[in-house]
This record gives structure tokens, sequence and C-alpha cells, in this order.
């Protein structure tokens, strides 16, 4: 199974990207939808973080507060690599149990932290989505209404622009329409097709 590794800083487009290849009939594994699922109610990891953060993360409906966790860890770099030392290896065997069941000719795995963690490990090829920084601050605050700031400090945690474009197999240019961006997934689709074959 080709397993291609879909990222992108935030804001650069990823869910854009990863719609124009679930047309074409490919399975997408989302890292940020399976982050969700480990901490839903009920879930042993969300104990664990009501545990060391207190329970003023989470709702009156047992959810937990993600934008509040997400200004706290943000700000503070300890708490964030505590929480991702309790996350990320949840989050990977899952991801390593759909990879498993994907039925496509290959597989796209999204994530905004693909190069930041282990998860490359479990791809054969890198696609980044690029856009410049400004462009990822525009469409992230109108996306998530977040403070600036606090999109800077995601972004500034991140791996550079530069890095990740540099550990890509494929760019996909974003700061243009979607007509522009749907002819690149074109010529990608194909491309990935002749080397699932292969593999």
């Amino acid at each position: 199974m080709l397993v291609v590794g879909l990222t992108g800083g935030i804001g650069s487009g990823k869910s854009t990207v990863a719609e124009l290849f679930q047309r074409k009939g490919v399975e997408v594994i989302d890292a940020d939808l399976i982050a969700r699922e480990v901490v839903a109610p009920g879930e042993p990891a969300l104990l664990s973080i009501a545990e060391h953060f207190g329970n003023g993360l989470i709702d009156e409906h047992g959810a937990l507060r993600r934008s509040e966790l997400r200004e706290l860890v943000f700000a503070n770099p300890a708490e964030r690599t505590w929480l991702e030392q309790l996350l990320h290896p949840l989050i990977n065997d899952v991801i390593t149990q759909r990879i498993a069941r994907c039925d496509s000719s290959y597989c796209i795995l999204m994530s905004p932290l693909l190069l930041e963690t282990t998860q490359s490990q479990l791809t054969d090829r890198i696609l980044v989505v690029d856009v410049d920084r400004e462009t990822q601050l525009q469409r992230t605050m109108e996306r998530d209404a977040s403070p600036r700031e606090t999109i800077e400090a995601i972004i500034d945690a991140q791996v550079s622009r530069d890095q990740r474009c540099k550990a890509a197999d494929d760019l996909l240019s974003n700061n243009n329409d979607i007509s522009e961006l749907a002819l690149q997934v074109d010529k990608l689709h194909d491309s990935y097709l002749q080397l699932a074959e292969k593999t």
C-alpha cells in the first residue's frame, strides 16, 4: 500500500487538497480527526488530561475544551511536550490500523504534524501544501476566529516553511484559486496511481 503523507502549515489548505483526492476515490486518513477521537468523552486520554490540567478544560457535556487547551499548551512548551507524549503514540496506533484497512489504490495520511512527529515514518512519500505566512494567518483567523498571537504561536511551533518544502517529495502551491489546485492534484493522482502499481 502506497501511503502519501499530506501536510502543510496551519491554514495552508490541506483539507481542500484532501477533498480533491477523495473525489477521485482515494481514502484519506485524517490525523486531526483521530486526535479528536482519542480524547472523546470516556477515553482514557481525556481522563489523563483532566487529571493533569484540572477539570476546567472539560465542558458540561464531558468534552474537551479544545481551544482553551490549545491556547494553554502553545503558551507553555513543557505542557505541550507532556500532551504530545500522551497523545502521539495513541494517534499513531489508530493511523496504523486505518492504513491496514485502506482499500483504495493508495491512501493519503493528512497530518499537520507529519514532520514534527514520527508519523512521517508511516508514509512512502511526503506531499506538502505550500502557502506564504500572511496567507496562513489570514485564512486561519477567518476560519477559527482565534487571536493573531495564538495563530502565530502555532505557526512558529510548526516546522518552518523552508524545512517543510525541503522535506517534500511533492509540492503543491496553494496561493491561487481552486481550479489551479485541482489541476495540480490531477497530475499527482496519475503519478501516485503509477507508483501504487509498483508498490
